[in-house]
């Protein structure tokens, strides 16, 4: 992940405004070591913090037109970048091996309106000389993080984490994922508009192959790297499918042809805690090169100050479960690797929490899967993207990619329901999508069998389909 923050239509153009653009820009230096670096048309600036992962001895941004009239900085992972270069390689010269590149061409052909055509997740803002206009976009569920403010000039700021620009803006807010701005138009428009959007319930059957191979193809994109990388491993159902469709298709990648096919999984944990155990037990099973972390409850508490420092909420529930992943990355960097895949996402896209078995029918049922989705960008993506990129760690994750996503939400929701008499349990087309007798996946008990029979027993002496606590804090 990079850092990111374009101020512009500032009153003030001189040396002094630059300086303190960059250091404002510095403060997400974090998020990208690498390299820096800032654009200026009058009073206009677009700075970045870079972290290489594609391209790392080309891809410095600012990025560019070949007249340099069009300039852009971007914190994203543009997966169907290859494609798209082909698409332009005659009207195109491209300066760098940069996947965000071709922002630029489709911006250049299409206008504004290009965003959908991007897979992959992604921040940026563009700067167009020519017209004096600009944009910004955040990827479909905001993997990426962005914030939008206002100076006290009128300026407009936009920044991938808030210390970049909160002491400038009076009024600041997040950047709505899904949305693009406009200067031209005057004001934010939503660009990712999939059916489930809109919360009326799917009908369409449960196809497990489909779900499967759409699970593959969104890992399989994700091994675009031109650095070491590895797998977050916790030993549930979500990250153990992550790194075991992860090392069966690694030789398949370039990434294996510059780093070898062996995989490394990483766990953090308490001493003895269950999660260890359960992740080495796959770890084993897959044949990964395992690394485990231990953290002490005291290791934890005084991390909290800093955790909340780059996660920029007080979230109790953000909190506790960035902690400890804090305290990972920060080994994990210290090993050498600039990037992993993790798992978050498909108890939001799937109903995995437990409070789902208490759903009163499919339709709510949906209704609830479409507002944790929505809310993502508030919670889970902002852990695992802010958890790691403080120690300049990126990670990436499979089961929120677009099409992953369209296939699993215009599910008719009937399937995803708990039903103990047809031994469904939770996530199950998930769990049946992969279970492979010929070529399993993984043991047959980590499919089959329920994850957190203690909390299950807790939350079966419940009776109702909770309101209150989980919608007002978004767990």
């Amino acid at each position: 992940m990079c850092g990111i923050l374009a101020v512009l239509g500032c009153a003030d153009s001189s040396q002094a405004k630059r300086a303190r653009v960059l250091s404002c820009s510095r403060r997400l230096k974090h998020r990208g070591p690498d390299w820096s670096g800032l654009f200026q048309c009058e009073g206009n600036f677009l700075a970045q913090q870079r972290l290489a992962v594609v391209s790392p001895l080309s891809g410095d941004q600012p990025l560019y037109n070949e007249d340099r009239t069009v300039v852009v900085v971007a914190n994203g992972e543009i997966y169907n970048h290859k494609k798209i270069r082909k698409q332009f390689a005659a009207k195109h010269t491209f300066t760098t091996g940069s996947d965000c590149e071709v922002i630029i061409p489709l911006y250049e052909e299409y206008g504004e309106n290009f965003v959908n055509m991007l897979d992959g997740v992604f921040s940026f803002v563009l700067y167009d000389t020519r017209n004096k206009t600009y944009m910004a976009a955040r990827d479909a569920v905001g993997v990426n993080p962005l914030y939008f403010g206002r100076g006290t000039d009128g300026s407009v700021w936009i920044a991938s984490e808030m210390k970049a620009l909160h002491e400038d803006c009076p009024t600041f807010e997040l950047f709505p994922p899904g949305n693009l701005y406009s200067s031209a138009a005057g004001g934010f428009r939503r660009w990712y508009n999939p059916q489930w959007f809109a919360e009326h319930v799917p009908a369409t059957p449960y196809q497990p192959l489909i779900l499967r191979e759409a699970f593959e193809k969104a890992v399989i994109k994700r091994l675009m790297t031109d650095v070491p990388f590895g797998v977050l491993l916790s030993g549930g159902l979500d990250s153990s499918l992550v790194a075991s469709v992860t090392k069966r298709h690694l030789i398949e990648t370039e990434a294996a042809k510059k780093f070898g096919t062996e995989l490394h999984s990483f766990v953090v944990g308490l001493e003895g805690s269950p999660d260890l155990k359960a992740a080495r037990e796959v770890a084993d099973y897959l044949g990964t090169i395992h690394h485990e972390f231990h953290f002490t409850v005291q290791d934890g508490i005084d991390a909290i100050e800093e955790v909340i420092y780059h996660n920029e909420t007080y979230d109790v529930t953000t909190i506790r479960a960035s902690t400890p992943m804090f305290l990972m990355a920060r080994k994990i960097k210290a090993l050498g690797v600039k990037m992993v895949l993790s798992g978050e996402g498909s108890d939001e896209l799937l109903g995995g929490y437990l409070y789902f078995h208490f759903a009163p029918n499919k339709e709510e049922f949906h209704k609830e899967t479409c507002r944790k989705v929505k809310a993502l960008h508030q919670y889970d993506c902002l852990r695992a993207n802010k958890a790691t990129s403080a120690w300049g760690l990126e990670v990436r994750v499979q089961f929120l990619d677009k099409e992953f996503i369209d296939v699993a939400m215009s599910m008719d929701p009937e399937w995803k329901l708990y039903d103990a008499d047809l031994g469904r349990i939770e996530k199950w087309v998930l769990r049946k999508a992969f279970d492979d007798e010929k070529e399993p996946y993984l043991p047959k008990a980590y499919l089959v069998q329920a994850e957190g029979a203690v909390q299950r027993r807790r939350w079966l002496q419940l009776d109702r389909w909770p309101q209150g606590f989980y919608r007002a804090a978004g767990h």
